[in-house]
C-alpha cells in the first residue's frame, strides 16, 4: 500500500485490474486504491508477471502492506519485486443494501457513454444506469461523484416520507461525505506542516512585459486549442530555477532531508466539488512548453474527473499554486510535507514601473516562496526567486 500523502495511514483496495499470471510492464495500471483523496490508479514500476495478490478488494490495510508479488522477467520472486499500488479519489465502497435504478439498457449503448473505468465499475456495482446520470466531468464525462449522486438520489426517491411533524437532521450525500473527509485530510496535513515546519516567506514582483509580448505573438499563429497559457511559463521557470538552487527540490525521509535529482512539480488543482489536489508533472524541467501545456490540460481533466495515478500524487518534489484566476494578487502557501518549498503566483496586473528613469505601465506578477528554514535560508530563497525572474525575461528560451 503506497503512501499518497504525509498523513495517509491506510487505504482500501477497490479492485484488481490485472490478475495473477498476467504479464505487466512498467507504468501499467494494475489496481485501484481508495483514500480520503479519492480513488487512485496504482502503477507497477518493473516488468514481470503477477505471481499472487495478497490483499482482496474491500480490505483496508496500512501503508507499507504488500498488496501483490511480481516475478521479474528473468528473476526469482523477491520481496523487492512486490510492487504495491497507490491511491485515488472517491468515497469508500457501499457496504449496505442499495436499491437505486436498475439498468435496463443494452451494455453496448452504455459503453458509448463518456465515463471513466472507475465510474463505470461503480455504476455496475450500484445498479445505476449511466444513461440516467448527468456527467459533470470534462466534455460531460460521468465521474464517480456523479454516479454516487445518482445512486443517492434514487435511494431518496424510494425512501418512505417521514411525518412532517418530526424534525430530522438531513442525511449527508455521498459527495458531502467525500468533501468532508477530504477537508479533514487537508486540515491534518496543513496543521502538521505549520506545527513541524519552520516556514520563512519571501516575495518579489516580476515584470512580465517580455513574457506577455512573446506569448501573444506565439499564440497569434496557433489555433485556439494549441495556445499556451502563462501558467506553463511559470511552471517551466520554476523547474529550471530549481537547478540553480537544488536544495529546494528535496523531501524529508524520516529525520533526514533527501535531495532529488528529478524535478517533478506538483500543481495545485481545485476540484469542482470542493477541495484540492496537487498531482505532479513528471520531469517538468525536460518538457517543452507545448508538452507542458498538454500535460497540464490532461492532468487537470483527470484530477477533476477521477483518473489520477499513484505516482502523480506521491512524486512531487515542490508545489506551485496560482491564485490569479481567483483575482488574488499575492499568495503565501503552506508547504505540503514531505516537501520543503512551495511557490505561489498571483494575478497579473498593470502597475507603474520605472524604466531608465521613465515611469510607464507594465504587466507584473507577484511571485512568493514558502520554504523550510531547516533546509534553506532567505539568501538561497532570494536567489531562487531571482532565477525565476531572470528566466521569465527570456521566455523564448524556456
Amino acid at each position: 500500500m503506497p503512501s499518497l500523502g504525509a498523513d495517509m495511514e491506510a487505504g482500501v483496495l477497490v479492485g484488481w485490474l490485472r490478475q495473477p499470471g498476467e504479464t505487466v510492464k512498467r507504468g501499467d495500471i494494475i489496481a485501484e486504491v481508495e483514500t480520503d483523496k479519492g480513488i487512485i490508479e496504482i502503477e507497477v514500476f518493473r516488468n514481470g508477471v503477477i505471481e499472487e495478490v495478497l490483499v482482496q478488494p474491500g480490505e483496508k490495510v496500512p501503508v507499507g502492506t504488500v498488496l501483490a508479488r511480481i516475478r521479474e522477467d528473468a528473476g526469482q520472486p523477491s520481496a523487492e519485486t512486490a510492487n504495491v499500488t497507490d491511491v485515488a479519489k472517491a468515497p469508500k465502497p457501499q457496504t449496505g443494501p442499495i436499491t437505486p435504478t436498475v439498468s435496463a439498457r443494452p451494455p453496448e449503448e452504455a459503453d458509448r457513454i463518456r465515463m471513466s473505468p472507475a465510474a463505470r465499475r461503480l455504476a455496475h456495482d450500484l445498479h445505476v444506469d449511466p444513461a440516467d446520470v448527468r456527467g459533470t466531468g470534462p466534455s460531460g464525462a460521468i465521474t464517480r461523484e456523479d454516479v454516487l449522486a445518482a445512486a443517492d438520489a434514487a435511494k431518496r426517491r424510494q425512501a418512505p416520507i417521514a411525518p412532517t411533524s418530526i424534525a430530522t437532521k438531513p442525511r449527508e450525500t455521498a459527495a458531502e461525505v467525500r468533501l468532508r473527509r477530504m477537508r479533514q485530510t487537508i486540515a491534518s496535513a496543513m496543521s502538521r506542516s505549520k506545527r513541524e515546519i519552520p516556514h520563512y516567506y519571501l516575495a518579489t514582483t516580476v515584470d512580465l512585459h517580455r513574457a506577455t509580448g512573446w506569448l501573444t505573438e506565439t499564440n497569434s499563429a496557433r489555433p485556439v486549442t494549441d495556445r499556451l497559457l502563462m501558467g506553463v511559463l511559470f511552471l517551466k521557470a520554476t523547474a529550471l530555477a530549481l537547478k540553480e538552487v537544488p536544495e529546494l527540490n528535496s523531501v524529508w525521509e524520516g529525520e533526514h532531508v533527501a535531495l532529488r535529482t528529478d524535478i517533478h512539480v506538483g500543481v495545485a488543482i481545485s476540484l469542482r466539488q470542493g477541495g484540492l489536489v496537487a498531482p505532479a508533472i513528471h520531469d517538468t524541467d525536460r518538457l517543452s512548453l507545448d508538452q507542458l501545456m498538454g500535460r497540464l490540460r490532461d492532468l487537470t481533466n483527470r484530477a477533476r474527473s477521477g483518473g489520477l495515478r499513484s505516482s502523480e500524487l506521491s512524486d512531487s518534489t515542490i508545489t506551485v499554486t496560482s491564485m490569479g484566476e481567483r483575482g488574488v494578487e499575492t499568495v503565501f502557501g503552506i508547504i505540503y510535507p514531505p516537501q520543503v518549498a512551495l511557490v505561489g503566483f498571483g494575478k497579473l496586473v498593470e502597475r507603474p514601473w520605472s524604466i531608465d528613469g521613465a515611469l510607464i505601465s507594465r504587466p507584473v506578477v507577484t511571485v512568493t516562496l514558502s520554504a523550510d528554514h531547516r533546509v534553506s535560508d532567505g539568501h538561497r530563497g532570494g536567489l531562487f526567486l531571482n532565477a525565476i525572474d531572470r528566466l521569465l525575461q527570456e521566455p523564448e528560451k524556456l
